[in-house]
């Protein structure tokens, strides 16, 4: 049989497509001629039995005494062959009744008024039905053939048996036929539902982790831009001095490529580590290294001042409750950040960072530097752009908000405020 498809969400293969009811399938997956093995086994039972009683049943209304249906015995010859030719015809088109389940019934119904070969494979056709068509179809076709079996039992009567009992037999197999296909294909509706719903489970699953894997990419990108842009800035300002002072005394020279030297082998160190991080598979739960916060902020103004910045720092941080990790690393990125601009953009210029705050009003973050003064420019590394979005998304993250821009009074500020909740936890 033919690939078929389960989901409106997209096509995908069944290894076992029978579980599917003709009425879930998607028209364009109808079954095709070739069959599984396990349709293979089934079809052939079915044609086996359908056909065996076709010839037990057609040869032995052909003897001229009773055989093993004397009920019926003195059956006309053409009678008897015609039972015979349709009972073998109908065994034959088992082979199709899960292709045309509905159109095989109304022949079986058709014939059920005279034939007795054809009985088995009649009532293996009212199985498919129920199995494969939804409860409409399969009640239209049980009153069919009912009636059917009423009109046969009134044609054909058994031998010692009244009509009414022949019906109420016949309606019996028939009522038994029909609920057990029914309850096959309830089962097999139920174990297709919790197939789609572990497929679907497994998908999902694979989707948050995904995402969660996308997070954190994003998360180390941005950290890899706060990081190894405040490195490189000072590598930059240094290396400037030296191309502009090139007659500069030997211990000045010394000291600037000592700064150089060690900046660059923290940049160098910090890019290992991020790279180290992306390249380890999944599942390696490597701890990471403390991440900074405020407690950083002074070592992160001496180290501007020491690449000739001048910093400006002022904290005003109540220490009576412990700030959240989260706030404390959003505010020491927002600074270095600021730091990392002005000395971009506004080389020489005096930088004004004040931090501010206490638990329950929020963590305040105020960044100022005026516009560069000097006719003599410093090289400067060509920005991206997207330091200063990405410091309002980080904000805008931890719940907070962040403004950038120049003032009236031609200084360039950026302001932040993160939130700092009254009840917060241990960083």
């Amino acid at each position: 049989m033919g690939e078929l498809t389960v989901s409106r969400g997209g096509r995908r293969p069944l290894e076992h497509h029978w579980l599917v009811p003709a009425e879930l399938r998607d028209p364009a997956d109808q079954p095709s001629a070739r069959r599984s093995t396990r349709d293979w086994v089934a079809d052939s039972l079915c044609f086996a039995a359908g056909m065996g009683w076709a010839l037990l049943a057609g040869i032995d209304l052909l003897r001229p005494h009773p055989g093993f249906l004397p009920q019926w015995a003195g059956t006309p010859a053409w009678l008897a062959w015609l039972d015979l030719v349709v009972g073998v015809g109908l065994a034959l088109s088992l082979w199709w009744r899960r292709r045309f389940p509905v159109q095989l019934a109304v022949l079986g119904m058709v014939v059920g008024v005279f034939s007795v070969a054809a009985a088995i494979a009649t009532m293996i056709i009212m199985f498919t039905v129920a199995v494969h068509r939804r409860f409409e179809v399969i009640t239209l076709v049980a009153v069919g053939s009912i009636g059917a079996n009423a009109a046969f039992c009134y044609l054909r009567p058994e031998a010692g048996t009244s009509v009414v009992e022949s019906v109420a037999w016949s309606t019996l197999f028939l009522a038994i036929i029909m609920l057990w296909g029914m309850v096959v294909r309830s089962r097999r509706q139920l174990v297709l539902s919790l197939r789609e719903r572990a497929e679907r489970a497994e998908s999902e699953q694979q989707l948050r982790v995904t995402q969660a894997r996308a997070m954190e990419r994003t998360r180390i990108a941005r950290e890899m831009h706060d990081v190894l842009a405040h490195r490189i800035s000072l590598l930059s300002l240094h290396a400037g001095a030296l191309e502009i002072h090139p007659e500069a005394a030997s211990a000045e020279v010394a000291g600037a490529a000592g700064v150089i030297r060690a900046s660059a082998h923290q940049a160098l160190q910090d890019l290992r580590e991020v790279i180290g991080v992306l390249r380890d598979p999944a599942g390696h739960d490597a701890p990471e290294r403390p991440q900074p916060t405020l407690r950083e902020l002074p070592a992160l103004a001496d180290e501007s001042r020491a690449a000739g910045v001048k910093v400006r720092l002022d904290l005003s941080v109540d220490g009576s409750a412990p700030l959240p990790a989260g706030t404390g690393r959003a505010a020491y990125r927002i600074v270095q950040e600021g730091l990392t601009n002005a000395r971009k953009h506004a080389p020489g210029t005096a930088v004004r960072v004040r931090v501010a705050g206490a638990a329950g009003t929020g963590l305040t973050i105020d960044i100022r530097n005026p516009a560069p003064v000097g006719s003599r420019p410093l090289p400067t590394i060509p920005g991206t752009g997207n330091g200063l979005v990405g410091l309002a998304e980080r904000a805008t993250l931890a719940g907070g908000r962040l403004t950038s821009g120049r003032g009236a009074d031609g200084e360039f500020t950026v302001s932040a405020w993160l939130p700092w909740p009254q009840s917060a936890g241990t960083p």
